[in-house]
């Protein structure tokens, strides 16, 4: 039974223009990045959900540029932050500086800094301190900053993707649960496969460049999102997140598995993000609403940064992934 009734026509089709134009941006960007549909896609409902992602994944496989890339067929102003050990908030937010006009009065100017952007990529963000990473984690939570108890909001609409590389822990601090939880979805990124990657050679090392153009204008991408927010939403589809991220949760409402080996499970945070980017994907997909599909596909990147094994479930080698697919049979 659909879920459009009379009164909502008219959303129809501004749902299917609004699918087409994400679609001809997905097909631009996987002009550039070459075998990362799944990342393409799931980064596109990430900022289509209006959240931040968390990409993990070795060096070399085109995280940079896939920014770079969004930023361009979206047309949102992009910017970069390479994350290190001394990077200090500062470098991020912007700081005070002092004002020295002869004959007038000394005043402080605020400089923004990169967060001051629509799409901004965090490299390699476990790198930098408890403190900086903070510093990045009101941004995102709040969109805006303060400085010397002084406001200032950050541009619309506001997206964060951020790296982790999984190699090398050395000299690193992991990202606190709170932090964890502010990214809608954690999205692994993996090797291309034999195909994909000899396009990418052929593309890559000629005297050729491909040159994007924007799909989208930054007012147009916000309104797709306040569309997507509009896109209804089965009952059936909302008992089937609440029982997947309820489910993962120690005991009471978790299971016995998950009470045994699960530390700490998805808090409502988990509930949103799912419902939001079930709704992403059916508008990716060109449809008018999420299926308990869509469910089962996103409950890994919407979940798994947000559990931890405990010392039983380290020390016994369960996989988080596993035991979440085990839980998407049950909801699904």
């Amino acid at each position: 039974m659909s879920m459009i009734t009379e009164t909502d026509e008219s959303i129809v089709p501004r749902l299917e223009a609004a699918s087409e134009r994400v679609k001809a941006a997905h097909r631009s960007a996987a002009t550039v990045i070459f075998g990362q549909d799944e990342v393409i896609e799931r980064a596109l409902i990430t900022i289509l959900s209006g959240g931040h992602a968390l990409l993990i994944g070795v060096p070399g496989l085109a995280k940079t540029l896939l920014v770079e890339t969004l930023g361009t067929v979206l047309g949102l102003d992009a910017k970069r932050v390479q994350f290190t050990p001394d990077l200090m908030p500062s470098d991020i937010i912007g700081s005070e500086v002092l004002d020295e006009v002869p004959g007038q009065q000394r005043s402080f100017r605020f400089i923004k800094g990169p967060v001051f952007t629509q799409l901004l990529m965090a490299d390699e963000i476990n790198r930098a301190s408890p403190k900086t990473q903070s510093a990045l984690l009101q941004a995102m939570q709040e969109h805006h900053v303060s400085v010397a108890g002084v406001r200032h909001d950050i541009p619309e609409p506001f997206h964060v993707l951020a790296t982790q590389n999984p190699l090398e822990q050395e000299g690193t601090y992991p990202l606190p649960e709170a932090q964890l939880d502010r990214f809608l979805l954690q999205v692994d990124v993996g090797y291309p496969d034999s195909a994909a990657e000899r396009r990418m050679l052929q593309a890559t090392t000629g005297t050729q460049e491909t040159r994007l153009t924007p799909v989208l204008s930054a007012e147009e991408l916000m309104g797709i999102q306040r569309l997507v927010r509009q896109m209804p939403v089965p009952d059936r589809v909302i008992d089937g997140i609440l029982q997947l991220v309820r489910s993962a949760r120690p005991e009471p409402d978790g299971s016995r598995e998950i009470d045994q080996f699960v530390n700490w499970g998805p808090g409502p945070r988990a509930s949103q993000a799912l419902m939001m980017a079930v709704r992403a994907k059916a508008l990716l997909d060109g449809r008018l609403a999420p299926s308990l599909d869509d469910v089962v596909e996103l409950a890994k990147p919407v979940l798994k940064h947000r559990m931890a094994l405990n010392f039983t479930g380290r020390a016994e080698k369960k996989d988080l992934e596993e035991i979440i697919d085990g839980l998407s049979r049950m909801a699904g």
